[in-house]
């Protein structure tokens, strides 16, 4: 059994919904569970939508309609019988008017999981529907039903024993009349039956979890780009593709911040020696990339540019070092902040961090301040070179002055000014 994953970049329409049924076709024969997300930015609609609801505000309905139109428009185009799909859309969508004609609580991140996962509901209520038409037979499964969580929402933990079991249980009783299951990524379900979500990359985790509890032998996350690449060639033109990776590698690389695979996708299928392919939806039939146990050869250099950096410098105000009691203060305020660190260095009279320069960055420095002499650089940036030289580093910086330098036997990390601050 395979474990197939489509973001919303590949069914953002009805030309990538006919593409998804495309390369279900190049696997005819074999048993598929899908996962898709919400279509296009839909999840991004959504959010306006649970803004309007918190707020009250008349636009809700227009908002609303805007949802439905555009997944109507797309089944329309799909199918001259569009009523068959319409109807089954209509069941979901009469869900979220009933939650939204309804009072809501105070509790944002509850609304939030309760009503942004109808983005997956209808994506695939709709792709299900409409591959049943043409005869590609599949069941559609909630996966609120399936993967069970806590009650962390917006960041739910999986319950690992009771999501394999509700698993394998949904996905045999599919395939004794259905070659394909269709299911949602991103979304879960508590012990309550309340919608749950995620977190970030959660729709390759629903993948990694499913493949997780069924033994898969291998899951293929559809992406936008040919595979894996070394470097984001908006920032590094000579970007190539990496064929084959080990485990550790991309969850190295995704720990510095590669936009690769989240390492809780990862670690799952490593777990189990799962393969993980990257593929492009653009042209199925080539080879991608592969994170596998083992990769054969040398590893090619990687190139991770983090933008929009702000380099902070925590000196004690009086004749007191930095211990560890200083640095559990200071990592309790960035912590109830929600503040990630990308770098960290200390000496005895000082700690130095590299973070997103984000809104809350203010607030944590305004509590730091409290105690300590605060100076920070904005505008920096933060490269990572994994497998680094120091030509290839000299490269990169290109002769910008560095802030900061961090270096082990496979990664070099260096802060350096923009040009343009």
């Amino acid at each position: 059994m395979k474990v197939f994953k489509f973001g919303g970049a590949s069914v953002k329409d009805a030309a990538g919904v006919k593409n998804l049924q495309h390369i279900l076709d190049l696997y005819a024969g074999e048993q598929l569970v899908v996962v898709i997300s919400a279509i296009g930015k839909t999840t991004n609609h959504m959010e306006k939508l649970l803004d309007a609801y918190l707020a009250d505000s008349d636009t809700v309905w227009a908002l609303f309609d805007e949802l439905k139109q555009k997944h109507y428009t797309i089944a329309q185009e799909l199918t001259a019988d569009a009523k068959v799909i319409t109807d089954k859309l209509d069941e979901q969508l009469n869900a979220l008017a009933n939650i939204l004609s309804t009072r809501h609580s105070e509790q944002y991140d509850y609304e939030y999981d309760r009503i942004v996962c109808y983005g997956e509901l209808l994506s695939t209520t709709l792709i299900s529907t409409y591959l049943n038409m043409v005869g590609k037979k599949n069941q559609w499964i909630d996966a609120r039903t399936i993967i069970r969580t806590d009650s962390t929402y917006r960041e739910a933990k999986v319950d690992w024993d009771a999501s394999e079991g509700s698993i394998q249980v949904a996905i045999a009783r599919c395939m004794m009349d259905n070659p394909i299951a269709i299911t949602q990524g991103f979304i879960g379900g508590n012990m309550l039956n309340l919608s749950t979500t995620l977190g970030r990359e959660g729709s390759d985790y629903s993948a990694a979890i499913i493949a997780y509890s069924l033994n898969a032998e291998s899951v293929t996350i559809w992406k936008d780009v040919p595979g894996l690449l070394n470097a984001d060639p908006k920032y590094y033109a000579d970007a190539v593709k990496l064929d084959h990776i080990p485990y550790d590698e991309a969850i190295e690389l995704s720990y510095y911040g590669a936009s690769i695979i989240h390492p809780k996708t990862l670690k799952p299928l490593q777990n189990k020696s799962i393969p993980l392919y990257v593929k492009s939806f653009c042209e199925p039939e080539t080879e991608g990339s592969l994170i596998s146990d083992h990769a054969p050869g040398k590893l090619t250099p990687s190139y991770i540019f983090k933008r929009n950096q702000i380099l902070i410098s925590i000196f004690p105000k009086d004749f007191a070092f930095i211990d560890t009691d200083n640095l559990c203060e200071i990592f309790g305020i960035l912590s109830s902040n929600r503040l990630k660190i990308n770098l960290m260095q200390n000496s005895a009279l000082s700690f130095s961090i590299c973070i997103d320069n984000q809104p809350r960055v203010a607030k944590a420095i305004e509590l730091l301040s409290q105690k300590y002499k605060i100076k920070y650089n904005e505008k920096v940036e933060l490269i990572t070179i994994r497998h680094y030289t120091n030509k290839l580093a000299d490269k990169v910086v290109n002769g910008r002055e560095i802030l900061v330098e961090q270096r082990n036997r496979t990664t070099l990390q260096l802060i350096v000014k923009n040009d343009e601050a």
